[in-house]
């Protein structure tokens, strides 16, 4: 066998089993990195929302982390700051749909998405949280008002009792 076929049998051997596993390669470390880059966008997300979290805190007095069933009528003070916080609390919200969401997800995507979910079906179970959605949407993302209307409405139809206090949107 002389070096030129020896060459060429190395060359065939070479297409036929190193570049499909390089290719293989190459796809498991693009996954591994789209994996990576979906866990820094929660984990993004995930600080953000601990931060609002430690807002509520500073605005105790808006009871926002109790059921809303029970808080005392709001001044008009207090009700614009409710509402601000509620426009935060919606922005971020948006953001994880944009970024997080999507119809057709991996299973760790939907791990992912499910806290979020979770998260929104809280707020949403809240009836001053849903009396204000019509206008916290406005301007938002059209299939993020169609997500957020749909829960708000699943956990109206869930939660029959929690009206709107009256005077209280």
């Amino acid at each position: 066998m002389s070096v030129m076929q020896y060459l060429e049998a190395l060359s065939y051997i070479v297409t036929i089993v190193a570049l499909p596993f390089a290719i293989w390669v190459f796809i498991k470390e693009q996954r591994k990195e789209r994996a990576n880059d979906d866990e820094e966008v929660y984990l993004k997300l995930a600080d953000d929302y601990e931060a609002f979290l430690k807002l509520i805190l500073e605005h105790a007095d808006l009871h926002l982390l109790a059921s809303d069933n029970g808080s005392p009528p709001l001044t008009a003070e207090q009700q614009e700051r409710r509402k601000v916080l509620f426009e935060i609390l919606t922005a971020q919200f948006e953001r994880a749909y944009i970024l997080v969401y999507e119809d057709k997800m991996t299973h760790q995507a939907a791990r992912l998405w499910q806290t979020w979910e979770d998260y929104m079906r809280s707020w949403c179970r809240r009836a001053d949280f849903r009396a204000q959605i019509p206008s916290l949407l406005e301007g938002e993302d059209p299939g993020f008002q169609t997500y957020l209307r749909r829960i708000a409405d699943e956990e109206a139809w869930r939660n029959p009792n929690s009206l709107p206090a009256p005077g209280g949107t």
